[in-house]
């Protein structure tokens, strides 16, 4: 009988694990073949080669990608992408599809919507800047309140040629451009 309620124990305690919907650690090979699926949140580490879930957590992989909205330090060789993350993104590439709050540092640092922080890449791109951009080629659809440090700096919304100093610089510069 005590063999019996402990394979019992056992198997709920197993159950409710494998029900939870966040769990501490994930390990994946690909997103539809890791320890947990895809729509399970990381509150802990995560080590991919391609990985790609909800996470509040370290993410150490080749290929990180997070769904929803994720915060935590996002490290790939190669590319970080992501709807919404919150954190630090330090890859090759870092995509974000909705909005990029922290540092992103890489090659190229791509937010289709709002950046807000930092974007540190040899290509800058922002939808919307509200930070600092640093490269070789900074871009910025509109911003609040943005500066863009490198070789090439546009931001689009600025409007004609040192017309709005101090606010703004112009809609394309060497070297520095802002907008506050």
């Amino acid at each position: 009988m005590k063999k019996l309620w402990f394979c019992l124990t056992i198997l709920m305690v197993a159950a409710g694990t494998m029900a939870q919907s966040v769990q501490p650690y994930n390990l994946s090979l690909m997103p539809d073949m890791a320890i947990h699926n895809r729509d399970t949140t990381i509150e802990g580490v995560t080590l991919s080669v391609w990985g790609e879930n909800p996470q509040t957590s370290l993410a150490l992989g080749f290929i990180n990608g997070t769904t929803g909205h994720s915060v935590g330090f996002s490290w790939s060789v190669f590319v970080n992408y992501s709807d919404s993350y919150q954190g630090v993104e330090w890859g090759m590439i870092n995509y974000s599809q909705q909005d990029s709050v922290g540092w992103d540092a890489g090659f190229l640092a791509y937010t289709k919507n709002s950046l807000t922080g930092l974007g540190t890449a040899v290509v800058n791109y922002a939808g919307r800047l509200n930070g600092l951009q640093l490269g070789l080629l900074n871009y910025a659809e509109d911003t609040d309140t943005g500066v863009q440090v490198g070789l090439i700096n546009i931001i689009n919304s600025n409007k004609g040629w040192f017309s709005d100093m101090p606010n703004s610089l112009a809609p394309v510069m060497l070297f520095v451009n802002w907008r506050k």
